[in-house]
């Protein structure tokens, strides 16, 4: 897609999103050594932002969808800001605490409506690539990103970080001021429409899908570091090393999914997620060999992020007339496949299975994605076969 600069103020407020969201998790023994708290009491930090972006997807969008999108944007910019900026100068656990719940509450808006902003700047056959474009910003945040900010955490304090990620904010929002046109919001926006949508059986069909493949990816890539640690015996180098070329699978994928998804939404749902899938199933007996594993691992972050494209398509086409709600929703949707696959990966593991039965349960979810998929699909022809009989 060539360049398009309101597609890249999208992009960079993908970028921060994805940074804020996922820096952290570097900084813990940092900011819990400095603010005189264990790690796992700093590890709230963590779920206090998962829980703000659940309660901003109904919040953030119900209350604004008379607002034009480009201001709605921008304001969603600046509450992301202003949640790093209170970071950046907290002075307790209880102050960052908060600011992390401010933070998160733009999350599932920003990329629900940003979605649908990013699908009406190109023509219809190249939606899922706008859409795809727009979420580059967030696969770039974890190859760039966050390594950068773990490291200026360690480096300079952890409110560096932090005050790093607001300017990022600034920026964003004088790019999306710059470079979106005046968008006016969508007629008929009203609250209830955007509820009676969250109602139909496609609109639910498809947000279950996104959180089984959500959940497919984390049920493995949540344990990924004690997976090379004890199976690969893998140095600290190496684990990082991975962790980049999974980045980079992601970027891959991204890109690939939004491409195939602009020519067919279900056939790249139905071919990911056979081969995310299958690429599982083979890494729980690849583990303990480097070369294969990293192989194995950079093809799993091609697969996993090639399915946020159409997923995310999906749902807006599913809940066309009112699709704020259901976009925002979606996102909430990849979040809580996130929380799942985690919970289903760690009882695996405490049921004395081992890292690679984690493995095969996250291809499991695949596999169960998949079928939803070719039952999707075959209804509509089923209808189409009674009505023409």
């Amino acid at each position: 897609m060539k360049l398009n600069p309101p597609l890249l103020a999208l992009a960079a407020g993908a970028f921060g999103i994805g940074v804020t969201e996922f820096a952290p998790m570097g900084l813990l023994p940092v900011i819990a050594t400095d603010l005189g708290v264990s790690i796992p009491t700093a590890g709230l930090l963590i779920s206090a932002y998962a829980l703000g972006v659940m309660l901003g997807a109904p919040l953030m969008t119900l209350t604004t969808g008379r607002a034009p999108r480009r201001t709605l944007l921008i304001g969603l910019a600046a509450i992301f800001t202003a949640g790093n900026l209170l970071s950046a100068i907290s002075t307790d656990y209880t102050m960052l605490l908060i600011a992390r719940v401010i933070t998160s509450l733009n999350h599932d808006a920003f990329f629900g409506v940003g979605s649908i902003v990013a699908a009406s700047l190109v023509p219809p056959n190249r939606q899922a690539g706008a859409v795809a474009a727009m979420f580059m910003g967030l696969t770039v945040a974890n190859v760039v990103g966050v390594p950068l900010a773990t490291w200026a955490g360690d480096a300079l304090g952890w409110r560096a970080s932090f005050w790093g990620i607001a300017g990022i904010g600034v920026i964003v929002m004088a790019a999306l001021r710059l470079t979106l046109p005046d968008l006016p919001a969508p007629a008929g926006g009203k609250m209830a429409a955007e509820l009676r949508v969250l109602g139909r059986g496609p609109v639910l069909a498809a947000l279950a899908l996104t959180v089984i493949g959500s959940s497919a990816m984390f049920t493995v890539f949540t344990y990924i570091a004690p997976i090379l640690r004890e199976q690969t015996h893998a140095s600290l180098a190496f684990v990082t090393a991975m962790l980049v070329t999974y980045g980079l699978g992601l970027t891959l994928g991204n890109w690939l999914g939004g491409r195939f998804a602009d020519k067919s939404v279900d056939r790249t749902l139905i071919v990911t997620l056979a081969g995310l899938s299958a690429i599982l199933a083979v890494f729980a007996f690849a583990m303990p060999f480097a070369v294969p594993t990293s192989i194995l691992i950079f093809l799993w972050g091609v697969a996993s992020f090639a399915l946020v494209p159409p997923l995310q398509v999906r749902v807006m086409a599913a809940a066309a007339d009112a699709p704020n709600l259901a976009s925002s929703m979606n996102i909430g949707a990849f979040n809580l496949g996130n929380a799942v696959g985690a919970a289903l990966g760690g009882a695996v593991i405490a049921g004395g299975l081992g890292y690679p039965a984690v493995s095969v349960a996250g291809a499991v979810a695949a596999a169960l994605g998949l079928v939803l998929v070719l039952v999707l699909t075959r209804r509509p022809a089923a209808a189409g076969s009674a009505v023409s009989g």
